[in-house]
């Protein structure tokens, strides 16, 4: 799923993440292409997820600019059924 119709997905991670990993394998798994950025040794991009999001912990998942949150809540929208209703642009 890559076309101009779906919102761009970005995944802020760190190296030593195992929600990272579980969010990563659950875009692949349904098929949602995905842009990661690693934000280990990146304070600067970091406190900004901070300042975006109000969360101190990674994986954060944006769809376009939005943020939709960490691995539970990707994870909540797939068992729902909705995920890829989220992705679409509307």
């Amino acid at each position: 799923m890559t076309d101009a119709k779906h919102k761009e997905v970005t995944v802020y991670t760190t190296d030593i993440c195992p929600y990272c990993t579980a969010a990563k394998n659950l875009l692949k798994e349904k098929d949602i292409a995905y842009k990661e950025i690693n934000v280990t040794n990146d304070d600067d991009k970091r406190e900004w997820l901070r300042e975006k999001t109000g969360q101190r912990t990674v994986p954060q998942i944006f769809f376009d600019d939005e943020p939709i949150g960490g691995y539970s809540d990707l994870s909540a929208l797939a068992q729902e059924g909705l995920l890829l209703q989220k992705v679409l642009k509307k």
